[in-house]
């Protein structure tokens, strides 16, 4: 079934009309874009195959060259196909999409197109810039795939990670940056894996739940006492779980 019909004039917009095509073909499949020359079957009846492309598509983009207005007298004669794709999707309820080729392509103004065609000028329009294809198109071809409810094949080629694989969560980082589940070799630095408790990887000691006095002495321990010196008297220091007794022995 078609979903995206493209409607162009042969020497104003015929070429990016087969650029969309190739694009949307590429992107959405084949069969979705309706390009006359493309998808009318030689030996078919033109009219037939034209009017029935179009009736099965959800939106119609309307290629607009650079002199797509100065088809005056075109644009009102009634056999003029270009205008004809245009009315049938407004009668039949399509969108459509004004698409306009190049820089130099103006928006549409309602005094330059016949009674029938002034609508036009009422639509939103894109452009589809030469300078910038690459985006343009991607553009387009995102807004038709929501307006018409297109399936982009690009996903489908793409693998999943396997289970097994390791994903950047880093981000970008200065220095050495080691990213695992097991580790085998050199890598240049420390691992700590699963690791309960304090963790020191520098330089110096290590204390936990201690204290600290004066020459530089550490006291450390969960219900620890500390006797320092002769034991006289009952003078003592206490910190926190931990005694530290100076004189007589009590």
């Amino acid at each position: 079934m078609t979903d995206v019909f493209i409607n162009y004039r042969t020497g104003d917009g015929d070429k990016t009309a087969a650029l969309i095509d190739h694009e949307l073909s590429r992107r959405f499949g084949r069969d979705r874009a309706f390009r006359a020359s493309k998808s009318i079957v030689p030996g078919s009846a033109y009219p037939e195959a034209l009017l029935t492309g179009l009736r099965r598509s959800s939106v119609l983009l309307a290629v607009i060259g650079p002199d797509w207005t100065n088809f005056q007298t075109r644009l009102r004669d009634p056999e003029d196909w270009v205008r004809k794709e245009i009315l049938e999707a407004f009668t039949c309820g399509i969108p459509v999409v004004p698409v306009l080729d190049g820089r130099k392509t103006d928006r549409l103004n309602r005094a330059d197109l016949p009674d029938g065609l002034a609508r036009l000028a009422d639509l939103q329009s894109i452009r589809l810039d030469g300078h910038d294809t690459e985006t343009g198109l991607k553009r387009l071809g995102d807004l038709v795939a929501e307006m018409a409810g297109l399936h982009d094949l690009d996903r489908d080629t793409v693998p999943p990670p396997a289970s097994d694989s390791v994903t950047n969560s880093t981000g970008d980082v200065n220095g050495t940056a080691v990213q695992s589940r097991d580790f085998t070799g050199d890598v240049g630095g420390t691992v700590i894996k699963g690791s309960i408790g304090p963790v020191h990887t520098g330089q110096g000691d290590i204390y936990q739940n201690s204290r600290h006095v004066s020459g530089g002495r550490h006291f450390s321990g969960d219900g620890m006492t500390y006797y320092e010196g002769d034991h006289h008297g009952d003078n003592r220091h206490r910190f926190g779980d931990a005694d530290r007794r100076e004189g007589d022995d009590a």
